[in-house]
């Protein structure tokens, strides 16, 4: 088949180039090219590896990655008797006499990652959806994902959020947003791609003139996290602000960063932001962060807290109890003895913001169901209902070429705070 003769802008040539740009496993990739040959990795489909994943991408994906993949590529077409292209050899020959073994993890390395998200037929008319109904977000991302890293690292509750913000964009246009444990920022990109926003401060924050463009607020407890995900801000021409003072007033890119370790948030760092919108991806994991979790939940999800700050002389959240004890069990099913989570059978589920109620979106993938019962318990002693919503919503396959993702594995909840 000769080159021309091949659709790049369409499946699975597409998907190819979108999961190499990715830096998806190997195999993935592998799976990909035999779906692109009709069973087996042939001349043409390795020519177009070589032209328009390979060559276009050299000097900007990471080496060790391109070499481990050609090492598999060539043990491949080799397996079944069939000649490797000389391009390919010869690249390989390359790494392996420029790149050390250890190149690959070495120290805090990251790399630059191209993830796409591609619109189905029929969307291009939707305001998200791109006229190539292709959306290309650079990140770069930890190497380390599970080294102490994990800040810099793309998770599957990352990706399935960001889907459900580009599925449903009016439910957030328009809203003012604020994540926790942003991470990379796929989801803040995501958020300011939809044109979230919030148009103006509540008025004690006295400022001059009243009214403000402030897209989303993203949040870290991690320093080195938070400097990364500014870099991937910028990497997608976002305005990055880290103070109200520096903001710029209608600036339609902006988005501000804010250092929040949840264990010492205090209320007069939150109290006046007000968000509409809270949203979270795999903050549900460490049983000794779970409480001050729910106390930063309870200070951004509820409307009455200045009031009770005046009564009370500070809000000092809620007084949580509860113990957490190991456990493998990943089924939702199980937690006796705990709070429940409560579903919505409506599939067309209508979100609290619309009655100017906050609320929280969380994907989670339950690793540990009594770490998440736990969650639960805090919740409801602090007010909070969590409702999985999973199904409420009709998403779309914006990451059809990841294979390696299993959406099936990550629930989505709503939380809102229930008036005593």
């Amino acid at each position: 088949m000769a080159d021309e003769e091949l659709d790049t802008t369409a499946p699975p040539w597409l998907h190819l180039v979108a999961a190499f740009l990715a830096m998806g496993p190997p195999d993935s990739l592998i799976s990909l090219a035999r779906d692109c040959g009709g069973g087996s990795i042939t001349d043409s489909v390795q020519s177009f590896i070589w032209e328009h994943c390979i060559r276009k991408a050299e000097g900007k994906c990471h080496a060790p990655y391109v070499k481990n993949l050609l090492k598999k590529l060539i043990v491949e077409i080799e397996s079944i008797g069939g000649e490797v292209l000389d391009e390919l050899y010869e690249q390989y020959a390359h790494y392996m006499t420029s790149l050390k073994e250890n190149d690959t993890t070495k120290g805090n390395a990251k790399s630059l990652k191209w993830v796409s998200y591609l619109f189905p037929d029929g969307c291009h008319e939707a305001t998200v959806c791109p006229k190539s109904r292709k959306l290309v977000i650079p990140l770069q991302c930890s190497l380390n994902m599970l080294e102490g890293d994990t800040g810099c690292s793309l998770w599957p509750s990352s990706l399935f959020l960001s889907e459900f913000i580009l599925s449903c964009p009016e439910m957030f246009s328009s809203k003012s947003c604020f994540e926790v444990g942003s991470g990379v920022g796929l989801v803040g990109i995501c958020l300011a791609h939809v044109k979230a926003s919030k148009a103006s401060f509540p008025p004690s924050l006295s400022l001059s003139p009243p009214k403000l463009s402030v897209l989303v607020i993203l949040t870290d407890g991690d320093l080195s996290s938070l400097a990364n995900l500014k870099q991937n801000l910028e990497l997608n021409h976002l305005s990055t602000k880290s103070a109200f003072s520096e903001r710029t007033i209608e600036d339609p890119h902006l988005v501000q960063c804010m250092h929040l370790p949840w264990e010492s948030a205090v209320e007069s760092e939150l109290q006046d932001i007000m968000p509409d919108i809270v949203l979270g991806a795999d903050v549900i994991y460490n049983p000794l962060c779970l409480p001050h979790l729910i106390r930063v939940l309870c200070l951004l999800l509820n409307r009455e807290k200045t009031y009770l700050h005046e009564q009370n002389g500070g809000c000092q959240g809620p007084q949580l109890h509860g113990e957490v004890h190991g456990g493998d069990d990943k089924q939702l099913n199980g937690c006796e003895g705990k709070a429940r989570l409560s579903t919505t059978p409506n599939p067309t589920y209508s979100p609290h913001v619309s009655k100017g109620v906050p609320v929280a979106y969380i994907a989670s993938v339950i690793r540990n169901i009594e770490t998440f019962g736990y969650f639960l318990n805090l919740a409801e002693q602090a007010n909070l209902k969590v409702t999985d919503i999973t199904e409420n919503f009709k998403r779309f396959d914006l990451l059809p070429y990841m294979q390696s993702y299993h959406r099936s594995d990550v629930r989505l909840v709503s939380i809102s705070y229930t008036v005593l």
